[in-house]
């Protein structure tokens, strides 16, 4: 275990801080109620003249390290708020609720003590379950528009068993948790489309200490807490918004066919952008085309 003057983590996590605050981002921490405590990133001096957007993280590391591209290209247009799940950066709770419906009960919690009346919605992941039950809790008369990227919103059972075998391991927690340094590069290996071919143990493990051994009880908690992949069939309803799905074409967590499902059932103003050469994190590996597709989607009238 490196001491964190010479982790290379640690020094990225420092510079990922660093460019939301010149983003025109702070961070804060807000109780929601007497259970739950809430992190998030939010603009230092809020723009009455500008829309306020939402971004909801993955199953993975805290906010900065998912959303970074996308807080700088945004900013200049958006009053952007990004809040950590919970048991997720600084965020906890003495709740004992652990579904996809409680994270998003959280974040309606945060936005209503902050006054946030009307807004936009992008979820990734994890992140897009979150966000779609969000805008099911808020209606359109607050949630005006839903970006879901790279979520299996609409993930039955087999697809759940399905993804434990391309993994190849015994468990999804062995995946979304990984504990050794084999564990982390199968999950980058479906995660991302160009997996870099050389990482070290030793950075391995870095990644490992700092960015996922905190609070592992509890996000194990939130994988066996998921009220969808149980059954084989599945009980999405449609939304009432626009909504913008963004797919990686070579996903292999949730691989694309599901987001052409998703984009029949979801809305029936549902639109479905793929990205080529992507997997699991296209805001990641492909910020540009991400970004543009994003804001087209946002800045369109409905």
């Amino acid at each position: 275990m490196l001491p964190s003057f010479l982790s290379p983590v640690s020094a990225y996590g420092l510079y990922l801080r660093r460019c939301f605050t010149a983003a025109g981002l702070s961070s804060y921490t807000l109780d929601v109620d007497h259970e739950t405590t809430v992190h998030f990133w939010a603009p230092t001096n809020r723009t009455a003249q500008k829309p306020a957007v939402v971004l909801i993280h993955g199953f993975g590391p805290a906010a900065i390290w998912q959303w970074r591209q996308q807080v700088q290209f945004l900013a200049p247009h958006f009053n952007v708020y990004v809040p950590d799940l919970i048991f997720f950066g600084g965020s906890s709770s003495t709740s004992s609720e652990r579904s996809e419906t409680f994270q998003a009960a959280s974040v309606g919690k945060l936005l209503d003590k902050l006054k946030v009346e009307k807004f936009q919605v992008v979820g990734t992941s994890y992140g897009g379950m979150v966000a779609y039950n969000l805008a099911k809790m808020f209606g359109e008369e607050r949630v005006e528009k839903v970006v879901i990227a790279s979520s299996g919103v609409n993930m039955k059972r087999s697809n759940n068993v399905a993804l434990v075998q391309r993994a190849e391991l015994e468990k999804i927690e062995d995946l979304m948790l990984p504990a050794t340094p084999q564990q982390l590069r199968k999950l980058m290996s479906l995660s991302v489309y160009r997996t870099p071919q050389f990482l070290p143990h030793f950075l391995l493990n870095d990644f490992l200490h700092k960015l996922y051994s905190e609070n592992r009880k509890e996000k194990k908690e939130l994988l066996k807490g998921l009220t969808i992949g149980k059954d084989e069939s599945s009980t999405l309803s449609p939304l009432q918004q626009g909504v913008l799905i963004v797919w990686g074409e070579q996903d292999q967590i949730f691989p694309v066919q599901m987001a052409r499902e998703l984009k029949e059932i979801i809305s029936r103003k549902a639109r479905l952008e793929l990205i080529k050469e992507a997997s699991h994190v296209p805001q990641m590996e492909k910020p540009r085309e991400f970004n543009n597709i994003l804001l087209n989607f946002l800045q369109a009238h409905s």
